[in-house]
């Protein structure tokens, strides 16, 4: 009753506010007597947001909507006006939007565990097929929607008790269609937000969806315009905008991803003249000159709505004619008001879709927990902590009424192409010198090996370095001190690779070593939230080395080289990384702190030695517009026999004092600093972050002990260089000049 009230009286005000404009309103009380509207909105990405620019002029201009059908991104606007934002509250959502976050392949870096961050370094984020049931699958979609779904979370968690679209503040439907059959589906009921994100479900961008027994995919394939259904739910009259893209020019159909786009288009737009035919003098057509606008072009949001305004000012002749006398408006506006939620008190946590995982397991590092009130904020962020497994395509959250009260329900859908994981990575490189090398990896990662989460993670190196590496990982069960998130873990690499040794003054190679090397680990070690992670553990080593080529002058010495060690020691490592991508960052900071004690065996002359080796390595990112500053540094100490070959511990290559050669300097102390400048240049090439053109200024040196560092003795290097991050890593062609060395060009990819 008192809520009741209070509506009347809101009604009394704003009718009274509006006397004077009444005068001439014959009985305008309602618009019951008015035909009813139906708002129809077309499906085109990005260029859909250019509705919203429509929908502020209509609002200005007092039209009310009775009904309102969409298609993909017509259903997305349209379903969040329908739910009773109005086109301020949208324009205001969608500018604090960013949508590189949304439309991210993962969640931010800095949210990963130190295992996902780590394989960043190895392998590029961005390329991954995976094997179920025997069979290699790929991705389903290139962009992951689960930043979008999060956001219709939240922009619908007023209505999250509506479950019919009839009793929205605007009666809604969505069109998607059954990717099975190929027939046509009208979503009326059931979630709002799925519904939205299934009409949207763009064919090779975004996975499509499973609900009501269908696969649902985008519904421009079948009916990128539904003036039909508009007309079905009982609309006499029909505002339709148009924003679809127009078929693309000869010079796009030069490849496959250029012709299925077309063909797309092609489909979209033949459905869209149907409906078009279909419109009569009673209703109205609007077609914003979006011009060189794409339907990728989310960062232009402001461009487009501003379109979507034009193109209705232009028509408001016409649009007015639809518009209703202010006290009708002002009632239309009343009933559509969003009524303010309460918060729910949560019952329980749940968790439903995965057949592979197991999330219960880490229900205690949740921060929404049972008895509190629920909070959007808590949950968005544990729905990230769930998908930074990176074992879900798809990690979503609704609020569910039960009869113990109100359970928060997290919904994952397992990845179709897991839980074993492949990615690939290539080194290619020259120093237009003579000297290339060539490496391919390939990575192998098993998730959910137990239903405890074991983990299995193999890589594989064919080429110049053969490396062979493979880990156990296994969470713990039980809490050790405060936290539950332990982990042991056991690990063996096998390598062999060439160490190269110069002359430190004039670069000229003395001797090549081959190095074969086994190493086998066990550690038990935390992760620390998402900065990183801390391990501690038994590590033995064992590697032999032979020489393969020594100059003349060292002959008498060949014995020397021709040595077997093994070592056993305690490792401690500490990694706190949160950089926002592990080549060409632009923001975060990366610390690492690795410290070995222990005895070492064998060589010429020594059989038996203790070892010590510390090293510390920091980097810190900072960005301003397009330009970012890199500071990087690095020092080791080793305690150990000179003639151990461990390591190795050397100083040379691009931006390792660039113009050197890798390797020319060595010693069992080092020390390095790197200041690097980087821009990203526009546009942006396909598969790619972007170019970055830029340049380093470097100095350091390495001693044969701690007790002869000076700082008299630094070297100084400095780049330049172009760079851009691809799919299968780093990419760049750069010019190296060192102080006592030659000038070095480098083309790679890969790590340098």
């Amino acid at each position: 009753m008192r809520a009741e009230a209070g509506r009347r009286f809101r009604r009394l005000v704003i009718a009274a506010l509006l006397a004077p404009c009444l005068a001439s309103a014959a009985d305008g009380s309602s618009t019951s007597a008015q035909p009813r509207l139906g708002l129809v909105l077309s499906g085109g990405g990005a260029r859909g947001l250019a509705h919203v620019g429509v929908l502020k002029v209509m609002e200005r201009e007092h039209i009310p909507v009775d009904l309102i059908a969409g298609t993909s991104m017509g259903a997305i606007i349209g379903g969040l006006y329908a739910s009773g934002m109005s086109a301020r509250d949208l324009e205001r959502e969608l500018l604090l939007i960013s949508w590189d976050n949304i439309f991210a392949a993962r969640v931010a870096r800095q949210e990963l565990s130190q295992r996902r961050k780590e394989e960043d370094f190895e392998f590029s984020a961005v390329l991954e097929l995976g094997m179920r049931n025997g069979e290699i699958r790929a991705p389903q979609g290139t962009v992951s929607s689960r930043g979008l779904e999060i956001l219709l979370r939240r922009l619908t968690l007023p209505v999250r008790s509506i479950d019919r679209f009839d009793a929205l503040a605007t009666p809604f439907r969505a069109v998607a269609t059954n990717m099975e059959t190929g027939g046509q589906v009208v979503l009326a009921d059931g979630d709002l937000a799925l519904a939205m994100r299934s009409s949207m479900s763009v064919p090779g961008v975004f996975a499509p969806t499973e609900t009501h027994d269908q696969i649902l995919g985008d519904g421009g394939l079948v009916n990128n315009l539904p003036i039909d259904v508009a007309r079905r739910m009982g609309a006499t009259r029909v505002i339709a905008v148009n924003v679809g893209t127009p078929l693309a020019g000869r010079e796009t159909l030069n490849s496959v991803l250029g012709l299925t786009s077309q063909m797309i288009s092609i489909l979209t737009e033949q459905n869209v003249q149907r409906s078009i035919a279909s419109l009569d003098e009673r209703d109205l057509l609007i077609t914003p000159a979006l011009d060189k606008l794409t339907s990728g072009d989310f960062a232009k949001t402001r461009e487009m709505i501003a379109a979507g305004e034009a193109a209705a000012e232009a028509m408001l002749p016409q649009l007015r004619a639809f518009a209703v006398p202010p006290l009708a408006y002002a009632d239309w506006q009343l009933q559509r008001t969003r009524q303010a939620a309460g918060s729910p008190r949560l019952a329980a946590i749940a968790f439903e879709g995965s057949e592979i995982t197991h999330p219960e397991r880490i229900r205690d590092q949740l921060e929404s927990k049972p008895g509190q009130p629920f909070d959007t904020a808590r949950a968005e962020r544990d729905a990230r902590l769930l998908a930074s497994s990176g074992d879900y395509e798809r990690v979503d959250y609704h609020v569910e009424p039960t009869p113990q009260g109100d359970t928060l329900v997290f919904a994952m859908e397992d990845k179709t192409w897991g839980p074993n994981y492949f990615r690939v990575g290539l080194d290619l490189s020259t120093d237009f010198a003579g000297d290339s090398a060539f490496n391919l990896r390939v990575s192998h990662n098993r998730h959910w090996l137990t239903d405890s989460g074991t983990e299995w993670r193999n890589q594989v190196t064919i080429g110049q370095t053969p490396r062979l590496y493979s880990e156990i990982y296994q969470p713990l069960g039980f809490k050790l001190g405060p936290s539950n998130d332990w982990f042991v873990s056991a690990w063996g690499d096998l390598e062999r690779r060439n160490i190269d040794l110069y002359d430190a003054s004039s670069g000229d190679q003395l001797a090549r070593l081959g190095r074969k090397s086994l190493t086998l680990g066990a550690d038990i070690g935390q992760p620390w939230g998402r900065l990183g992670e801390v391990r501690l553990g038994l590590v033995h080593q064992e590697w032999r080395i032979n020489p393969t080529f020594i100059v003349s002058t060292l002959a008498d010495t060949t014995g020397v080289f021709h040595q077997r060690w093994q070592e056993t020691g305690i490792r401690l490592r500490v990694v706190i990384d949160q950089l926002d991508y592990a080549n060409f960052p632009q923001s975060g900071y990366r610390i690492e702190f690795e410290a070995t004690d222990g005895q070492q065996n064998g060589g010429a002359t020594v059989r038996h030695a203790s070892f010590n080796r510390t090293e510390l390595q920091a980097t810190q990112v900072s960005t301003w517009g397009a330009n970012t500053l890199n500071l990087h540094g690095r020092a080791l100490v080793a305690r150990q026999p000179d003639d151990s070959a461990q390591g190795p511990y050397s100083l040379g290559g691009f931006q390792q004092l660039s113009g050197y050669k890798p390797g020319q300097l060595t010693g069992n102390a080092l020390a390095f600093a790197r200041a690097t400048y980087y821009r990203r240049m526009f546009p942006i090439p396909v598969l790619s972050r972007g170019f970055f053109v830029g340049g380093s200024l470097e100095t350091g040196n390495t001693w044969n002990t701690r007790r002869d560092a000076s700082t008299r003795d630094l070297r100084w290097a400095s780049s330049l260089f172009v760079g851009t991050d691809t799919g299968i890593g780093p990419l760049y062609l750069a010019l190296g000049r060192a102080q006592k060395s030659d000038t070095a060009i480098y083309l790679f990819i890969g790590r340098p």
